[in-house]
C-alpha cells in the first residue's frame, strides 16, 4: 500500500505512541488521537521527522461526536483511511469486587468498551465506503483469561475480543479486515500502574516463559504487521504477543 493513512487512538504514550512511530517511519499518513494537546501536537512534530504526514486531533473516545469527527477529519485531511488502531484503554479501579461501583465500572467501560464500539463505528462507515480497510483492536492476555482484583479491565477486555471477532464477521465481504492484538505484560506507565509496587511487577514477569516484559516497539511490530498486506488472509483473529505467557 502506498502511504497508507493511519489513525490511531490513545496514541500519546505507550503502545500506541510506538505504533505511530513506527508507522510513520515506513513513511504513512499517521493521525494520532488523544486528550492531551500540548503532548500530541508535541508527538506529531515527531512523526513528521521522520518524514511522515502527521497530525494531531484531540477527541475522548468515550464521546461519539468525538469520534465521528476525529474519522471525518482524518478522512477531509488525507482523502481516505486505511488502518485503524484503537488502542486507547484505562486499567481502571484495581481491586477486589467488593470495592467496586457503578461508577468505576462506567470509568473502565466507557473507554475500554463503548470507546472500541463508537469507533469502530465510524471507522467502519467510512471503510465500507472505500470497500477496504483494516481495524486493530488492542486487547490484553486479559482478555482471554481471568485476573484477580482486575475483574473490570478482564471484563473490559474479554469485551473487545468478543467485538472485534463479531465485527470482523459482520464486514468480512466489506473488504474490511478486524483484527486484535493482545499484549502481555509490556513496559508501560499503565503496567506501572496497575502493579503499584514493583514486587507485584517482577511477579509478572515471572510468568512470562521469555523472562522479561515485553517491549512498546515490539507490539507495534505486530500491529504493523496485522495492518501490511502480508496479513491479507488474517481476520477475525486475536494476536497474542506475550512472551509465552498463553502458552503456560
Amino acid at each position: 500500500m502506498n502511504k497508507p493513512v493511519i489513525l490511531i487512538t490513545g496514541a500519546l504514550s505507550g503502545i500506541g505512541r510506538a505504533a505511530a512511530v513506527a508507522f510513520a517511519k515506513k513513511g504513512a499518513k499517521v493521525v494520532v488521537a488523544g486528550r492531551r494537546d500540548e503532548a500530541g501536537k508535541a508527538l506529531a512534530e515527531e512523526l513528521r521527522s521522520f518524514g511522515s504526514e502527521a497530525e494531531f486531533i484531540n477527541a475522548d473516545v468515550r464521546k461519539e461526536d468525538d469520534l465521528r469527527a476525529l474519522v471525518d477529519e482524518t478522512v477531509a485531511q488525507f482523502g481516505r483511511l486505511d488502518v485503524a488502531v484503537n488502542n486507547a484503554g484505562t486499567e481502571g479501579k484495581v481491586g477486589p469486587i467488593t470495592d467496586q461501583t457503578a461508577e468505576t465500572y462506567a470509568a473502565t467501560f466507557d473507554t475500554n468498551v463503548l470507546g472500541v464500539i463508537l469507533s469502530m463505528k465510524h471507522e467502519v462507515r467510512v471503510m465500507q465506503g472505500q470497500g477496504s480497510g483494516t481495524i486493530i483492536n488492542i486487547s490484553s492476555t486479559y482478555g482471554h483469561e481471568g485476573a484477580a482484583g482486575a475483574s473490570l479491565y478482564a471484563g473490559s477486555k474479554h469485551a473487545v475480543e468478543g467485538i472485534t471477532k463479531s465485527v470482523a464477521l459482520e464486514v468480512a465481504k466489506s473488504g474490511i479486515r478486524v483484527n486484535g492484538v493482545a499484549p502481555g505484560p509490556t513496559d508501560t506507565g499503565m503496567l506501572t500502574r496497575f502493579t503499584g509496587i514493583p514486587e507485584n511487577k517482577a511477579a509478572l514477569v515471572a510468568d512470562v516463559p521469555l523472562g522479561r516484559l515485553g517491549l512498546p516497539k515490539e507490539l507495534a511490530d505486530a500491529i504493523v504487521f496485522l495492518a501490511s498486506d502480508e496479513a491479507s488472509f488474517i481476520t477475525g483473529h486475536i494476536l497474542n504477543v506475550d512472551g509465552g505467557h498463553t502458552a503456560n
